[in-house]
């Protein structure tokens, strides 16, 4: 007998989306979906999804419908403020089963939304704003405040992917969320500006300068593109919204004026390192954003949110089908802290500090030696890719099933 009949999810972002997917679809859950908002969240956010999520998407039957409305993208460079070329790799188009993809976050929510509730048996409520959780050995529950007053909605378990100011999380831990908010911060920009016409670049460019850093990579295949940007951390968001023709100008190739581009939708960001001290609280986890912070140049925090997605998908299913005792849970916590603290929380601050910190010089120029030799060697090219994966962890190694398997092949061998 199944064991769970009902998870409650709170955030409708891309990671309590594709968990509610995967439950819904692949299990018959029932789920129930709050978020604060009207609607999915539009602002200019991540784009490109690593093979690792492109793994999990496919198993939420969504690949086909992402990569549809997407593109592949072409390479990754890193390149002075004058354009010069320092060093790049994957310029090949990967046309493997689980390779990169990109679509904005603004478009692949509503595909989302569109699959979810496709799916019988689920609801999202619009304007229920979390603030407060309760639970017992039989559930958990949302204390929700909406329009028509507060409401409470229980589940066998209750998922807090609400992002960086998560309610759920807040609830459990207070203001504690352990880490730092970096110095510099920066401003997210969605613009029309061929920089592949105009400057030879490709899809996705770092540019290295002390004070001028920015990304700017190509979001969707009729040309729009991610510019984002750092400026100090003294000016607050009015400010940086004011500065950005002047930044555009400053750091820009061209030095392009208004005119010359069309800004479609910008927004300012901190940008902090955090991990929450545990991602499980009986029956209540969290995921992605709610459990942990980390700046955007990489990817590492979406990337990141996918594979809590993952493994927490396969130990509720775990629970479900009764492969797992519901202490998988604590394991799902540790094992998720783990990496993020020996990989995702290193490798997006090595990432930052790339760009502009001149302390890191030695470092950034022995990652360029390896980009030539991802570039010249195809097969430490592919193993590079490849090595994302180990952002996942693979909660079914720990099933009833698998363990009698392996103990019964070890006794026949």
């Amino acid at each position: 007998m199944p064991k769970i009949n009902h998870v409650v999810v709170v955030g409708a972002g891309p990671s309590g989306l594709l968990l509610a997917i995967m439950l819904a679809r692949n299990a018959g859950i029932k789920i129930t979906l709050l978020d604060a908002d009207v609607k999915a969240n539009d602002n200019p956010r991540a784009a490109h999804y690593a093979p690792s999520a492109c793994y999990d998407f496919k198993r939420a039957g969504i690949l086909d419908d992402v990569r549809k409305r997407g593109f592949s993208p072409r390479g990754v460079c890193w390149r002075e403020k004058d354009t010069t070329f320092l060093a790049g790799m994957g310029r090949e188009l990967d046309t493997s089963d689980l390779a990169m993809t990109v679509l904005p976050l603004d478009k692949l929510c509503p595909l989302l939304v569109e699959h979810l509730e496709s799916i019988p048996g689920t609801q999202i409520l619009w304007r229920h704003k979390v603030v407060g959780v309760e639970q017992d050995e039989n559930g958990a529950t949302a204390i929700a405040e909406t329009p028509e007053g507060e409401k409470r909605i229980t589940g066998d378990f209750l998922v807090g992917a609400d992002g960086a100011s998560s309610g759920v999380r807040r609830a459990l831990f207070g203001n504690e969320y352990p880490g730092e908010t970096l110095k510099a911060q920066i401003v997210a920009t969605n613009v029309y500006l061929p920089f592949d016409e105009r400057f030879d670049y490709w899809d996705s460019n770092f540019i290295v300068h002390p004070t001028d850093w920015y990304m700017a990579a190509k979001i969707t295949p009729d040309g729009l593109w991610r510019v984002t940007y750092g400026d100090s951390e003294g000016f607050d968001r009015e400010e940086l919204i004011k500065r950005q023709p002047k930044r555009y100008e400053e750091i820009l190739p061209g030095n392009p004026k208004p005119g010359d581009y069309e800004l479609i939708s910008m927004s300012p960001y901190k940008l902090q390192q955090r991990c929450a001290p545990s991602f499980r609280v009986g029956k209540i986890t969290l995921v992605a954003d709610a459990a942990h912070l980390c700046n955007p140049f990489g990817g590492m925090g979406l990337t990141g949110g996918f594979a809590d997605v993952g493994s927490l998908y396969d130990c509720l299913i775990g629970i479900h089908e009764d492969e797992l005792d519901e202490d998988i849970l604590d394991k799902y916590s540790e094992e998720r802290i783990r990496i993020w603290k020996e990989m995702i929380d290193p490798l997006s601050r090595a990432n930052f500090h790339r760009l502009w910190d001149e302390n890191s010089i030695k470092e950034r120029e022995e990652f360029f030696k390896m980009c030539g030799k991802a570039s010249d060697d195809p097969l430490f090219g592919k193993s590079l890719s490849e090595g994302i994966h180990a952002v996942r962890h693979d909660f079914t190694q720990y099933y009833k099933s698998r363990a009698k398997a392996t103990a019964l092949n070890g006794a026949q061998a």
